[in-house]
């Protein structure tokens, strides 16, 4: 099967499995204006193609080319480095145990 041929068989499907409706922007789409309402894959995989749809969600456009486009800055940044915080240095009980000597030797 091509790969067009794949991309038309799942298209079909999440057509028929989803209201006609972009996840992202909320428009609605028939008639002509249904070509343009495309199946993103949720993790980025055009080969996982489950059935049930679980990888599918319908966008329009441009919210399908923003989705990718995010996508792609957020790889080319690598991951993403926290900072590490230095550990606290204040002792809440650091002058108890002299106090408590000092109360029982009065």
């Amino acid at each position: 099967m091509s790969s067009y041929s794949r991309e038309q068989s799942y298209r079909e499907k999440a057509l028929k499995m989803y209201p006609w409706v972009c996840g992202r922007c909320g428009r609605e789409f028939e008639g002509k204006k249904l070509r343009e309402l495309t199946v993103h894959h949720r993790d980025h995989n055009h080969e996982y193609n489950p059935s049930d749809g679980s990888n599918w969600e319908l966008l329009c456009i441009y919210c399908h080319d923003n989705e990718h486009q995010r996508y792609l800055e957020a790889a080319a940044q690598g991951p993403i480095k926290q900072e590490e915080q230095p550990s606290s240095t204040y002792q809440a009980f650091a002058g108890l145990k002299n106090l408590l000597e000092k109360k029982d030797s009065e």
